[in-house]
């Protein structure tokens, strides 16, 4: 057949990619227009090869072979399919599974079933190699290109370099048509202490009432105050946990409006200040009234998310937290259920927040191990979430005191 074939080994474009535009091979570091690129290597594919298209077949891993969100956005693209093989956490680092086999196996099976004349490669790994000369054995033309190196030297195996019948080097002005270097930015800005939290942590610990003088026993060591910390020598201060502050005497600022301040975070494992055993759930926030974004969508809204998802959304933690948000606010239909929020900042309602995590998930956030997302994207997730509330519902001022 008189078509060309592109097989793109993913972890060696864009690692050869991030080393030369960011002196390190971290994909992280990189942001890639998945069109553009896909673009660039069917025009350069054709103009080289003077053949049509078939296909370009993109080769990567992923976690579980699940779908990433670059992959996701991938396999929609015209004339492209995309190929997984497993991530997997060996010595403390990130390796590919099965990349390599799948590429050989699709070389193979290209060229002997002669569905194209002429393919090109774009990897560096010398174990394709075989998969190469048998190709060549079957009459197909194989064109290998490289990245340009960082270090101008060689970023392929001699022996692969050595069996292509052309190569080509892919230069820094072609890499820049399609990726730019990611901002870097810190996970956990650091902002100035809030003055209520200060308060709270600077509030005495509570002193218990005495039991009855009946039971107090005769003699030994005096029990130990419940949710005081215990005093350490050289006058050493001692951090309170969630679970001193629980127990501590609310400071006289809890007189203000709204009950003052009350230390909470949204976490499915941390202290939500539920509402105490032997009570009734009266005593849960207003935000946990409101709905949650499946009880606001339609059929027809969710089908729509999905493609969204899909084609447009990055998968950026604080992004994907920040479109949560957003469709969640237009299908509430007015802001003035959103107040119901701002007593409980930085909680999110806690069947909210998580649908929110479960949402996350779709985009690959999830860590290898017992499929947690990580502590540092749940943070950027939720801090995305409040980003774009804060959109819609600008924080409050105090009112200024007449004259």
């Amino acid at each position: 057949m008189d078509r060309c074939v592109v097989l793109v080994d993913a972890g060696y474009l864009l690692g050869a990619a991030a080393s030369l535009l960011a002196g390190e091979s971290a994909r992280s570091r990189i942001s890639v227009d998945h069109p553009v690129l896909i673009n660039a290597l069917r025009e350069r594919a054709e103009a080289e090869t003077g053949l049509p298209l078939l296909r370009i077949y993109w080769f990567d891993a992923a976690v579980d072979r699940r779908p990433a969100p670059e992959h996701r956005r991938l396999r929609v693209l015209p004339r492209v399919t995309v190929r997984l093989g497993a991530l997997t956490r060996a010595e403390g680092r990130w390796v590919q599974k099965g990349v390599d086999a799948a590429m050989h196996a699709e070389l193979s099976e290209l060229a002997r079933n002669h569905a194209c004349a002429d393919v090109v490669l774009v990897t560096g790994d010398g174990d394709l190699l075989p998969g190469v000369m048998s190709a060549k054995e079957h009459g197909v033309a194989v064109h290998l290109w490289a990245l340009q190196a960082a270090d101008g030297d060689f970023n392929q195996s001699e022996d692969l370099v050595g069996e292509a019948d052309e190569r080509r080097v892919l230069d820094r002005a072609w890499i820049e048509r399609w990726v730019r270097l990611r901002e870097q930015s810190t996970v956990f800005p650091v902002a100035a202490a809030d003055p209520e939290i200060a308060e709270i942590l600077a509030a005495p610990p509570a002193v218990p009432a005495a039991p009855p003088a009946a039971r107090r026993p005769e003699s030994g060591p005096a029990p130990a105050t419940v949710g005081a910390p215990a005093a350490q020598p050289g006058g050493l201060r001692v951090i309170p946990t969630p679970k001193d502050l629980a127990g501590r005497a609310v400071p006289a600022v809890a007189t203000a409006p709204l009950g003052g301040p009350v230390l909470r975070w949204s976490s499915d494992r941390g202290w939500v200040d539920r509402a105490p055993r032997g009570e009734s759930a009266a005593t849960a926030t207003a935000g946990d009234a409101l709905p949650t974004l499946a009880d606001l969508t339609t059929a027809a809204q969710r089908w729509a998310d999905r493609e969204e998802d899909i084609t447009t959304i990055g998968g950026d933690p604080q992004e994907v937290g920040q479109v949560f948000a957003r469709r969640w606010i237009d299908r509430l239909g007015t802001t003035e259920r959103l107040t119901a929020l701002r007593t409980d900042y930085p909680r999110i309602p806690h069947r909210l927040d998580g649908e929110l995590l479960r949402y996350a998930a779709r985009f690959g956030l999830l860590a290898h191990k017992d499929d947690q997302i990580d502590e540092h994207d749940r943070y950027a997730i939720r801090e995305g979430f409040w980003k774009e509330l804060g959109a819609h519902l600008p924080v409050e001022r105090p009112a200024t005191p007449a004259d």
